[in-house]
This record gives structure tokens, C-alpha cells and sequence, in this order.
């Protein structure tokens, strides 16, 4: 699935510009930085209530276009700076990370 097509069914709201034509084969949700870097895979949206700068470290070097912060809150200045120089998307939802988990998994892995 095209991440342009996560982010328009999903209203997700973009802090940063996004590599819409990425496909996202995957989806990873954890809040410890050890765990996305020992465990998830190339090409995944990574989602998380982290907002700190080190997430867009370790999203770079697992190659994950795109992370989703969710229940509403804001990444800052540096790191939205940041993850624009890296080419990672951060969005943005009010929603849990239960929420978007589940039916990120509905669509990509059931089709639905």
C-alpha cells in the first residue's frame, strides 16, 4: 500500500513532508528504540508515542519511510527538522496506537 494512501484513509496529519509514493509492506509498533531497531523490518510505518529526535535515528537506519505518533502528540522543531534531512515522514493522530494497529492490519494483511 502507497503511505499517500495510509495517510488520506487514515487522516493522518503530516509534521514533515512525506515520501507518498513509498510502499509500506508492513507495520511495527513499539515505544523502545532497542526493540524497532533489533525487530523491525525495511520499508515498515513505525508506530509510536515517542517524539523525541532518537526515532528519527533509528527509522533511517532501518529504512522505514514514515512514523506515526499517536494519541495527539507533537514532535518538536529539532526533531521534525531532522526527519526532513533524513527523508522520514512524520505523522501525526489522535488516535491510539491500538487503533491505527489494528486496522493498518485489517488493510494490508487481509485486504480490507
Amino acid at each position: 500500500m502507497k503511505l499517500a494512501d495510509i495517510i488520506r484513509d487514515f487522516s493522518l496529519h503530516p509534521f514533515t513532508s512525506c515520501p507518498e509514493d513509498r510502499d509500506i509492506r508492513d507495520v511495527y509498533v513499539s515505544d523502545l528504540l532497542s526493540d524497532v531497531m533489533a525487530h523491525a523490518r525495511e520499508n515498515s510505518l513505525w508506530i509510536t508515542l515517542q517524539t523525541h529526535l532518537n526515532i528519527i535515528a533509528v527509522a533511517a537506519m532501518k529504512n522505514m519511510p514514515a512514523i506515526v505518533i499517536v494519541n495527539g502528540r507533537k514532535p518538536d522543531g529539532e526533531t521534525r527538522q531532522r526527519a526532513e534531512s533524513e527523508g522520514v515522514a512524520l505523522l501525526g493522530t489522535e488516535a491510539t496506537a491500538y487503533e491505527v494497529a489494528g486496522r493498518l492490519y485489517t488493510v494490508l494483511h487481509r485486504g480490507g
